[in-house]
């Protein structure tokens, strides 16, 4: 099949009034388990055309959601972008850049997989162009919507902790065997390693908390044979507020650490384990199938909260976890879309934590602690 032909099971497009057509660049991991079903189970919401150039995800992407049609290049999909209401970037990071720039300039809102940009510079420059012709420009940041990460956000704002002194998170794996291809490369023009990936996560959820970072100290290394890009990485970050956040993204762990620790005044967290989305989503599950309390966790899960004692000989009150709720991203685009107003996630936001992101690359590579200074 060409470039500019469709395979299309209907042969119609949605129609005025109907559900927002959604365009999807990029069916691999990020695609397939995570955009493509949330986008096919919101409200408002249709997923209608998706570019691949591999033949076996085109017929994966037809028999996973049948009302959609494939396309093998992304200008074939920029192409329809008149048949479009929105367009969503799960494509390589090297590529973010200049598709969401041609798709803004062809009038389609944007829905873009972290990290927006390689550059601060480059997200704002994307973040002034949306505005200027009026268009939403969002990143998916999935991770605000993490089961764990919405109870701590909820414990601070009760004042379960008191004031909040240090912040710990951490994405840890134990994968001795790169896996290779972009994710793992060492060419720069690719955005490999952790810091952008996994670390594009944890910085924004630091910054969601607590807000501006002022100084930022990293240690990043390479730590298997065979690997090309950073693969255990640690962040010190020092928030205006005053809170540090201790962050950790590794490949490398034989022993995991909690997912989260938190510490204040008054009392801290220890939460250890992953959200289940991703595994719920990656077995097939999705939101609203029945049987399934989505995002919901069992109690032996469960995280603590109390003072003076270790949570591994019986201290602390276990802490019920609220529900995961990626649904509620694709919710808040199709509102914002519909009825105007904010994007859950804005282009600004990831142009900030952009900035810490460099500082960290800064820091590793010169061994010192790098200034940030604020933006007026």
């Amino acid at each position: 099949m060409s470039s500019s032909e469709l395979s299309d099971p209907t042969g119609t497009a949605a129609p005025h009034g109907g559900p927002l057509r959604v365009g999807l660049i990029g069916y691999g991991l990020a695609g397939s388990v995570f955009h493509a079903p949330l986008i096919a189970t919101t409200d408002g919401l249709r997923l209608d055309l998706v570019s691949t150039s591999d033949p076996e995800r085109q017929a994966q992407a037809r028999a996973e959601h049948p009302r959609v049609r494939t396309v093998d290049t992304p200008q074939a999909v920029l192409d329809r972008a008149a048949d479009l209401d929105l367009l969503v970037l799960a494509s390589p990071n090297k590529t973010h850049v200049p598709l969401a720039t041609a798709a803004l300039e062809a009038g389609l809102p944007v829905v873009v997989d972290k990290p927006l940009a390689a550059t601060a510079a480059e997200a704002e420059k994307l973040a002034a162009l949306a505005e200027d012709r009026g268009l939403l420009l969002s990143v998916f940041q999935n991770r605000r919507w993490d089961n764990d990460f919405r109870t701590v956000r909820k414990l601070i704002e009760d004042g379960a902790l008191g004031d909040v002194q240090r912040f710990e998170s951490r994405f840890e794996r134990w994968r001795p065997q790169p896996k290779g291809g972009w994710r793992e490369s060492g060419d720069p023009a690719e955005l490999g390693g952790l810091l952008y990936d996994l670390g594009s996560h944890l910085v924004d959820q630091a910054m969601t908390l607590f807000g501006p970072v002022i100084s930022v100290y990293a240690e990043s290394d390479i730590r298997r044979p065979t690997a090309e890009a950073d693969d255990d990485t640690f962040l010190a970050l020092t928030h205006a507020g005053g809170v540090r956040s201790h962050l950790w993204v590794s490949a490398t762990a034989a022993m995991l650490g909690p997912r989260f620790r938190v510490l204040g005044s008054r009392a801290g967290y220890v939460k250890h384990g992953l959200d289940p989305q991703e595994a719920a989503l990656r077995e097939g599950l999705r939101p609203g199938t029945e049987g399934v309390e989505w995002g919901v966790e069992p109690q032996s899960r469960w995280g603590v909260l109390g003072a003076g004692a270790s949570p591994r000989s019986g201290g602390g009150d276990p802490v019920p976890t609220l529900p995961g709720d990626y649904p509620a991203y694709y919710a808040a685009i199709a509102r914002a879309l519909l009825e105007g107003g904010r994007p859950p996630v804005t282009a600004t936001e990831a142009a900030a934590a952009l900035r810490v992101l460099e500082a960290a690359k800064l820091s590793a590579a010169e061994g010192r602690t790098v200034r940030i200074e604020a933006v007026t």
